[in-house]
């Protein structure tokens, strides 16, 4: 298991709808290490396969000393309460904006074996769930700003130093799940 490069905005992976999760296999697994690895040591709170180049229904996350990870997850809301606040992501790095979200989010899908599991969250825990589950729909947080912060997160992001990076060179695999690697 390794620490992954991470996808920037302007990689198409992280536009493009990820695909569900159908082999709970040893592929499967190493890639759930893989992104726990890679977001322990981005200190981030969550990190989706598309950011590593993977377009499958997998994330990881690390909020209030919970480190756990879904495949294939369904949101639901439990109420219409929502909260608004600095959000960032490891794809658009060292810039946050103030995002609105749901305040209680309850995701339902499998662990890494094909078990379900059910992660009940409210404030952070809600915001990274929707964040991480808005990565395998191909929206990033941007998309939710609001017109006039949006516009001033799209002039950040141009003059961000890693703004024109060259996407990471990825050795594509055979096996049916690295094979989605773009």
């Amino acid at each position: 298991m390794s620490v992954r490069p991470i996808r920037l905005f302007g990689d198409p992976v992280l536009r493009t709808p990820a695909d569900e999760v159908v082999d709970f296999d040893r592929q499967l697994r190493a890639l759930v290490k893989d992104l726990t690895e890679t977001m322990l040591n981005e200190r981030g709170a969550g990190l989706a396969a598309p950011q590593l180049g993977v377009s499958l229904r997998v994330f990881t996350f690390d909020v209030d000393d919970v480190v756990g990870h879904l495949v294939n997850p369904v949101l639901e809301f439990p109420d219409e309460e929502e909260q608004e606040g600095p959000e960032g992501c490891l794809s658009v790095p060292g810039l946050y904006f103030d995002t609105k979200r749901r305040m209680n989010a309850v995701a339902k899908g499998f662990d890494m074996h094909g078990e379900p599991i059910q992660v009940v969250g409210t404030e952070l825990m809600a915001r990274c769930l929707q964040h991480e589950t808005d990565h395998l729909d191909g929206v990033l947080f941007v998309d939710r700003l609001d017109p006039d912060t949006k516009k001033e997160a799209m002039r950040a992001i141009r003059q961000a130093e890693w703004a024109n990076e060259p996407a990471p060179t990825v050795k594509v695999s055979p096996h049916p799940l690295f094979g989605k690697l773009r």
